[in-house]
């Protein structure tokens, strides 16, 4: 009979392996929860030694014993009573070490775990901390001599496929084929499988078997609608057993409409979700991964985006519970390494192998903004034919894709490699304005109408500290937030052909290297905070859009409390129709509407604003003052709009109000900004993006439709208010057309 101990207890951590000082831990454990989040980008990485004692388990005869590890990052070597048994390339998903003819009565386990930089492990650069540890748990596992495969990718040694045939959607009529096909060691004759309630007694040829089951009038796992989930088990006849949930589905993908699930549209509509937590970095409970899943579940999301790394198994069980379509990768992002090929291969093949019996996934992503640091070549481009080669050899049944930078030519021969492609795209943020996005898929679908398209990336940082009666991209602003949102939402709900689109991010995630925005070591682009704790005023513009079952009305602003301005606009998110707004007990509007909902509030004292939603209410607290709060900014703001208005203006000459594309169409005019731009401090050091925007056609065109002025915004911390005026004035002296 199968065993499982779980180590968690009683191990002692050495962040010098080399030294006899060590301090006790339970595992999960990781040794950057704090220096991987304080920023500085000085976080430890380097090797350390875990180390603990076991007993040695009970075994039938000729059993075999197994240590199993389901996350150590990122290298491991095992150690047991001194013998040096495995090495693992990979910081996020299980292997198993088998120990069986290591064992003593009293058993010493080391284990040696670093995070340091290397050439040929992924992921070395991205914008999120790289946590060295134990994080996940350690099992001892021991089997009878006839088990199930343990020594393959990590697997389980069961496979489950159903073949779905939707005979009315509408109705959700549908039928199954379900193969189940296992993998034995030893010398067992024939296994015993069970699905749906029915016994299949199936021969064992040279380790392999294989079970086919016939479904009819099949319970369809259906999103978050219906999750249904089925039950494959498999016994041999000496005891071994193995079983595993699995969801009969069907899916596909149009270019024009999107996505379909069971027949029907089903408008991929959710968040990524990165595996930290503040104080507890990557070494994450069941009860954090729930709480997790339930706060997503509020937010009335469909889709999750696991990036960019295999998750904790716990976390894609949850998702198979609560319905979410799970689009799954490897952390081969930003950078291709030459010497990396072979650890890219294996980490997909464990990310496969692993979670092949998940219904929630639909989707292998081969990479994340792998162009972002390295140029599109041969040895990339054939990097990512194997890793597609790869998926549709393990898996038949699901599709393959890949998250581009936005630098990245839409010709470019790396978006013919997967099935279907996905963009993130920062416009409004980190350049440009809102609306190219919007220009930039359009674009796309227009010439490549038979492509699938995904958003699978786009965000905002905000600090929910920073307000603002006038947000801009670049203040941080918990307001601007919800300005940029506003405009994302409608802009996905306009084009059904996005086959998906995930929020960057779900939470706030270390990135120690970051220091911005007013916190250290944070990405703050997440619609709820590290800690979980506060729920940003974003979160519940996307309640009112996405949940339609638990009725709510929110008012904005409440960290907004100071305000200097006569007439404050107090702005109300619901899934309700009709929100009626009272300011201290007094009835000022009651509005018909759809999700955002703008009321003109007077200023005159300290006043208590109360937002009602048919029995729903949501309350805030704001008081007039004479002097804005200096704590709602993250510094000066500089506003290029006002640099030069109280100069003369002439129209028939350039100035900085004018497209970019506009001024260097014109001798003159193209020379003056092309000497400031390099000469602008900070120039240099825009490094790869810079390189990739100047050689991207597609992107130089669309920057080209920016205002000067508002490029000039996104340069705030390089380009001086003087230069900026100067400028102005060399335009001012050139007539448009010189």
């Amino acid at each position: 009979m199968r065993q499982t101990t779980v180590l968690d207890k009683n191990w002692i951590f050495y962040k010098n392996p080399d030294s006899g000082e060590g301090e006790n831990v339970t595992l999960p454990h990781t040794w950057n929860a704090v220096d991987g989040q304080d920023g500085g980008n000085d976080y430890y990485r380097g090797t350390c030694k875990y180390a603990c004692t076991f007993e040695k388990p009970e075994m039938e005869q000729n059993g075999k014993a197994y240590l199993e590890f389901d996350g150590a990052a990122m290298t491991a070597d095992v150690f047991v009573n001194g013998a040096e048994l495995f090495h693992h390339e990979g910081g996020y998903s299980r292997f198993r070490v088998d120990v069986t003819e290591h064992l003593k009565e009293q058993n010493q386990l080391e284990v040696l775990v670093d995070n340091s930089d290397n050439t040929k492990v992924y992921p070395q650069k991205a914008d999120f901390t790289f946590y060295g540890g134990l994080y996940r748990m350690v099992k001892l596992v021991t089997v009878p001599e006839n088990h199930f495969c343990m020594e393959y990718a990590g697997s389980n040694g069961i496979k489950v496929t159903p073949e779905v045939t939707i005979l009315d959607a509408g109705a959700k009529k549908a039928d199954a084929e379900v193969t189940v096909e296992l993998w034995i060691e030893g010398k067992s004759a024939d296994v015993m499988v069970t699905v749906g309630g029915e016994k299949k007694s199936v021969p064992v040829e040279h380790g392999y078997a294989k079970a086919v089951f016939d479904l009819t009038d099949v319970h369809l796992w259906d999103g978050v609608d219906d999750p249904y989930l089925y039950t494959a088990k498999a016994e041999l006849s000496d005891g071994d057993i193995v079983e595993t949930t699995f969801g009969c589905r069907s899916f596909s993908i149009d270019p024009q409409k999107g996505f379909f699930l069971n027949g029907r549209s089903y408008p991929l509509r959710g968040v990524s979700r990165h595996q930290d937590r503040a104080g507890a970095g990557n070494a994450l409970t069941h009860e954090m991964h729930r709480e997790d899943m339930e706060i997503i579940k509020e937010l009335g999301a469909n889709t999750i985006r696991l990036a960019h790394y295999q998750h904790a198994q716990e976390f894609y069980d949850l998702c198979d519970e609560y319905g979410m379509v799970v689009w799954a990768e490897i952390p081969y992002i930003t950078m291709h390494m030459p010497n990396g090929r072979a650890n890219t291969l294996s980490q997909m093949e464990e990310l496969v192998v692993q979670n092949y019996n998940h219904p929630s996934i639909v989707c292998w992503g081969l990479s994340n903004e792998i162009t972002a640091a390295t140029p599109v070549d041969e040895d990339l481009l054939e990097n990512h034919r194997l890793l597609n080669d790869l998926c549709h050899k393990l898996d038949k049944t699901r599709f393959t894709t890949m998250a581009n930078v936005f630098m990245q030519e839409t010709d470019s021969p790396l978006l013919e490699i997967p099935d279907v492609n996905s963009y993130n795209l920062y416009f409004g943020w980190y350049l440009g304005e809102l609306e190219q996005n919007d220009e930039f898929f359009d674009e796309y679908h227009a010439k490549y109408p038979d492509r699938c398209i995904g958003f699978s990336e786009y965000g905002a940082d905000a600090n929910p500290q920073y307000q603002s009666t006038n947000p801009t991209h670049g203040d941080y602003s918990e307001t601007y937030q919800t300005v940029y949102h506003e405009h994302m939402l409608k802009m996905i709900e306009e084009r059904p052909y996005l086959w998906a689109t995930h929020v960057w991010n779900m939470f706030d995630f270390a990135a120690d290297g970051r220091d911005e925005g007013g916190k250290h070591g944070v990405n703050q682009k997440g619609l709820v905070t590290m800690d979980r704790k506060l729920k940003k005023d974003a979160f519940y513009l996307y309640k009112a859009y996405w949940n339609k079952e638990d009725a709510f009305v929110h008012i904005c602003g409440r960290r907004y409390v100071d305000r200097k301005e006569d007439t404050t606009e107090v702005k109300v998110y619901s899934n309700q129709t009709t929100v009626s707004l009272y300011v201290d007990g007094t009835l000022l509007e009651t509005q018909e509407g759809n999700r955002i909902f703008r009321f003109a509030v007077p200023m005159t004292g300290e006043h208590e604003i109360v937002a009602k939603a048919g029995a729903e209410e949501d309350s805030i607290h704001i008081r007039k003052v004479e002097e804005a709060n200096p704590d709602y900014v993250m510094g000066e703001i500089k506003d290029v709009i006002n640099w030069f208005d109280d100069e003369p203006y002439k129209s028939d000459c350039y100035s900085i109000k004018d497209k970019m594309s506009e001024i260097q169409a014109s001798p003159k005019a193209g020379a003056i900004l092309a000497e400031l731009m390099a000469q602008a401090p900070g120039a240099e050091s825009r490094g790869d993006v810079a390189e990739s925007v100047k050689d991207n056609p597609n992107l130089v065109r669309m920057m080209g439709r920016m205002t000067l002025e508002s490029m000039l915004g996104h340069m705030k911390d390089s380009i001086t208010e003087e230069q900026v005026k100067g400028l102005n004035r060399m335009l001012q002296q050139i007539k448009k057309g010189e």
